[in-house]
């Protein structure tokens, strides 16, 4: 599974930016997408996930501000981001977890896209 990501930039705060997540190669079977990030000297963290039945989690640092959605004909998955703060600076990562008879529980990530929120 390979995973692209799109739509990092440079915004100021109180504004909006979305992310896009692109899946291919072997996709059958991804169970669970969804984005991380990770700020400088921090550990990488959940922001949002969705299942393949549309099923969401957010952190609460996001929530009433942040949106995932996931568009499995298109194999998308995107990062609605509004109200945007300095602290939701970080490099942002697209994740699908495929879960399967012989490999189990298996993560795949993207090379990550930059968000940085100006004060």
């Amino acid at each position: 599974v390979q995973l692209v990501e799109s739509g990092g930039g440079l915004v100021q705060a109180g504004g909006s930016l979305r992310l896009s997540c692109g899946a291919s190669g072997s996709i059958f079977s991804i169970n669970v997408m969804g984005w991380y990030r990770q700020a400088p000297g921090k550990q990488r963290e959940l922001v949002a996930r969705i299942t393949s039945g549309g099923s969401t989690d957010y952190a609460d640092s996001v929530k009433g501000r942040f949106t995932i959605s996931r568009d499995n004909a298109k194999n998308m998955v995107y990062l609605q981001m509004n109200s945007l703060k300095p602290e939701d600076t970080a490099v942002y990562y697209c994740n699908a977890v495929k879960v399967e008879a012989t490999t189990g529980v298996v993560n795949y990530w993207g090379q990550g896209t930059q968000v940085t929120v100006s004060s």
